[in-house]
């Protein structure tokens, strides 16, 4: 009897480890868990690749690739700087916030990659092609009006985008790409296009994407229901411009806008995103199949967690990563995984001026962080992750504040001040729109490392500031910051920061050693 008991028991664990090492090497949903919104896929051969938003952060439209849907790693960014204007170079009072270049499409036609996007800053629409999407370079024509979340679309010799909110529109493009065709086509697409997710709407069909399937045209909208969740609808026509019909293609866990994408063996996938609270929106997968020519998108429909797709090895370096900051000979001068926050003053940051570190240099006086410059950032990511950093204040001049932010609207920073000839290590936070100095304490040496953990588990969002001055033993500084998503300008997932500005005088420099990025974190709230 207690063999019999035994090899069944033995029998049991088996199969328990057995399915358990099955989900292991399974992909799991999110697919990104961090903020890489919007996003358009396109495949050529057997490499897919990716374009996003970044908003305000420069440079921007990010171009990702992966072999596999699961694992992507950064190639280049369609544009270095949309322009030179006040607003995306944080000068004279204005800024681009919540702005820059939003929701883009991404298409391969004809030998050539295109990024279009819409840009709500200067109200323009801009079209980015090149041969080489892993190189580039990118060439860019732009036009106005500006089209909000458009599907650029290739058909029969002609290019049109699809626009618009509940009432879709298609307009057809110059030759060239230069702007809206004159005496081409202009017209309404679909009237309603909102109505298959019901009569009360809160957000109307919008983030248009239309692909061709076995010559069919299917048009992919998010749409929110009052007092319901965000939607994917579905049209689908046997012309281009029409007549379209609709359903809902799937509702659950607010998992939408976006596309569809298949394998080279013939399998689909959708690709959406979730608002995921303060670590913004997250990509997810999820399977798809064919119905009497429609798409059914879901397991039952609903979001499964695994996918038969290889899992992921995280998202440490393709989509962020460490930085020594030391460079090779024709290395650039920062990797991909950082961006800034607005244009950057070139004039005033170096990796060469002392090798192996990062200078920041303050050129001007602020009395704010979120109106400084040169604020330079990487995605945080979930479910925990840390960012830390060892700081050279020797050269900082009276006024400064140098450090590392946990950086959206509602930001949280730890870092060196200097005040009348003294430094301080602080932290502050800007939990209630009013940056507030939480705690401060007296820094008598010239290098202090400072750390912070986010912790996205549940949305629980909370940060956490520490300081050392081994690199070994960390305290906590001021408390917790309560992370939260603002739509109301930075419209963004919160980002690890590097910042130095004065609010006094200007001149003064100081280094970061390097940094690291984990997805591990201490501290558990």
């Amino acid at each position: 009897m207690k063999k019999t008991i035994y090899l069944a028991a033995l029998l049991f664990l088996s199969a328990f480890v057995s399915k358990t090492s099955a989900q292991e090497n399974k992909a799991h949903n999110p697919i990104i868990w961090a903020d890489v919104p919007d996003i358009s896929v396109i495949r050529v051969g057997d490499t897919y690749y990716m374009s996003s938003t970044t908003m305000h952060m420069c440079p921007g439209v990010p171009i990702m690739k992966s072999k596999d849907l699961v694992n992507w790693q950064m190639l280049n960014y369609a544009y270095d700087k949309l322009g030179d204007d006040d607003a995306l170079s944080l000068v004279n009072g204005k800024s681009n916030y919540g702005k820059g270049s939003w929701a883009s499409s991404l298409r391969y036609d004809h030998g050539y990659y295109y990024v279009e996007t819409y840009v709500q800053t200067t109200n323009k629409t801009y079209i980015y092609k090149t041969k080489d999407i892993e190189k580039g370079p990118w060439t860019v024509t732009d036009f106005t009006p500006g089209f909000h979340d458009c599907s650029l679309v290739f058909d029969n010799g002609h290019a049109y985008l699809i626009t618009g909110n509940g009432k879709l529109t298609i307009v057809e493009l110059k030759d060239d790409l230069t702007g809206v065709k004159e005496g081409g086509i202009n017209q309404v697409l679909i009237e309603n296009a909102s109505k298959p997710a019901g009569d009360k709407i809160m957000l109307g069909a919008e983030g248009s994407q239309l692909f061709k399937v076995n010559g069919k045209y299917y048009l992919f909208n998010i749409v929110w229901p009052r007092g319901g969740i965000r939607t994917v609808t579905v049209h689908r026509a046997d012309n281009l411009l029409g007549p379209w019909e609709g359903r809902v293609a799937l509702q659950d866990k607010g998992v939408a806008q976006g596309g569809i994408i298949d394998t080279p063996d013939g399998r689909w996938f959708a690709y959406l995103f979730q608002d995921h609270g303060a670590v913004g929106r997250i990509p997810f997968l999820v399977p798809m199949k064919w119905e009497d020519g429609w798409p059914v998108i879901g397991v039952n429909g609903k979001v499964p967690e695994t996918l038969d797709l290889p899992a992921s090895k995280g998202l440490i370096p393709g989509i962020v990563n460490n930085d020594e900051f030391t460079r090779k000979k024709g290395e650039p001068a920062l990797p991909l995984v950082w961006q800034w926050n607005h244009n950057p003053d070139n004039t005033l940051w170096s990796i060469t001026e002392r090798k192996g570190f990062l200078r920041l240099k303050t050129g001007r006086v602020d009395s704010l962080f979120l109106k400084s410059r040169n604020t330079l950032t990487q995605r945080t990511f979930g479910p925990v992750c840390s960012g830390s950093t060892l700081l050279d204040v020797s050269n900082m001049k009276n006024g400064d504040f140098a450090g590392l932010t946990a950086f959206q609207r509602k930001f949280g920073q730890v870092g060196v001040k200097m005040v009348n000839g003294e430094k301080f290590i602080f932290m502050v936070s800007n939990q209630t729109d009013k940056p507030t100095e939480i705690q401060s304490i007296p820094l008598s040496g010239k290098n202090v490392y400072l750390k912070i953990e986010c912790d996205f588990r549940d949305k629980v969002d909370i940060a956490n500031f520490f300081y050392s001055l081994d690199g070994k033993t960390w305290t906590v500084i001021g408390g917790p910051l309560k992370m939260e998503y603002t739509l109301m300008e930075h419209f963004m997932g919160y980002r690890f920061g590097l910042f130095n500005y004065s609010t006094k005088t200007r001149g003064g420099f100081v280094d970061f050693d390097y940094f690291h990025i984990s997805d591990q974190i201490s501290k558990v709230n």
